[in-house]
């Protein structure tokens, strides 16, 4: 009886180290893109657990600012500007709660940029959103400009500062949004 030969166990020395650089070559790329994968999969799972902190603590904020609204003693607690009747008060610390939810938004990436700018755009159109803007400057001296808070910061600023020298009443058309 003949045995069949398959060409396999008849490769030279040399073919035979030739295939296993081969299957090394394609392992080690395999491996490297296992490796990019998991690295990728490692950075989203990492920003799905910064959002849901993030959006944990707007829930907790609006907690506390309910609280706040509900309670002159405890929204006097919760502001920091002094010089404003208790209105005043509650509007400002409304209108805290309106940035800071615009804010998160862009940061949990539920708004862009440049949709970002269109809403401060029309939060800027208020008088006492602007008073409130005015009156916590001094809040936003300390923010790192390479922050989220305070580039938005500087959009805030910029906006007002167009919406005041517009020559328009068509405010919507108003200004640029920076690129980010």
């Amino acid at each position: 009886m003949a045995t069949r030969n398959f060409g396999v166990w008849g490769l030279s020395s040399a073919a035979t180290a030739g295939l296993a650089v081969g299957v090394l070559v394609a392992l080690t790329a395999q491996q490297r893109r296992f490796e990019a994968l998991r690295l990728r999969v490692a950075r989203v799972e990492g920003t799905d657990v910064r959002d849901t902190r993030l959006a944990e603590q707007q829930r907790l904020q609006t907690y506390l600012l309910d609280k706040a609204l509900d309670d002159p003693d405890l929204a006097e607690v919760m502001s920091t500007i002094n010089e404003v009747d208790l209105t005043r008060r509650r509007q400002y610390l409304f209108a805290n709660a309106m940035y800071t939810n615009a804010l998160l938004a862009y940061r949990v990436g539920v708004v862009s940029w440049e949709e970002l700018h269109g809403h401060l755009r029309i939060i800027c159109r208020n008088h006492i959103f602007r008073d409130y803007w005015d009156a916590t400057r001094h809040h936003r001296a300390s923010l790192k400009d390479a922050s989220d808070e305070a580039r938005v910061g500087q959009m805030m600023d910029t906006i007002i500062r167009d919406l005041d020298e517009a020559d328009t009443e068509e405010w919507w058309v108003v200004g640029e949004p920076p690129t980010e």
